[in-house]
């Protein structure tokens, strides 16, 4: 795969606009609204996806439907200069982190996290509290979503099952 997509044309901006609004329409459907067969679709699909301009297809998904119930954005400050490559590293291992980014302003990265309920969101931010080059975490919970239809309200993975209480 190439590490920067490749240019495309206008044909191939209304196959990723048509598949960005449903990636379940089908090649003929999108052929039949531009003006191609379905082969040449596939075809410029099939190349979308080699040169990484296509990088996957998803399903978006209600989050309380599997299990999700809270959310917040976590401001995560470093000691030093944590390289983007070690935060990568860290965030991989929580299945409750649905996205994270290393950011301009005071913090370091951003997080979005999803949890059970509250209880499990507390207990996942101690965990990340933990990791020995974290100084200082902000939280933000979420209340509702003001574009119930962005990617970043539907959930990816299902949530973890509750771990037996040890108290």
């Amino acid at each position: 795969m190439n590490s920067r997509p490749a240019p495309f044309d206008e044909l191939d901006r209304k196959i990723i606009t048509a598949l960005m609004a449903n990636s379940r329409t089908s090649f003929a459907e999108i052929g039949a609204a531009i003006g191609l067969s379905s082969t040449a679709v596939k075809r410029r699909v099939d190349r979308l996806r080699e040169t990484g301009v296509i990088t996957g297809f998803t399903a978006t998904v209600e989050p309380s439907a599997l299990g999700w119930r809270t959310e917040a954005y976590v401001e995560v400050y470093c000691e030093g200069a944590a390289p983007p490559r070690r935060l990568a590293e860290v965030v991989r291992g929580y299945p409750e982190i649905a996205a994270a980014m290393t950011v301009t302003g005071g913090a370091d990265a951003l997080l979005h996290v999803r949890a059970r309920d509250v209880e499990h969101f507390e207990e996942v931010l101690e965990r990340i509290r933990t990791e020995p080059f974290i100084r200082k975490t902000i939280s933000v919970m979420v209340l509702s979503h003001l574009i119930p239809e962005s990617p970043e309200a539907g959930a990816s993975q299902p949530a973890p099952e509750r771990a037996p209480d040890v108290r």
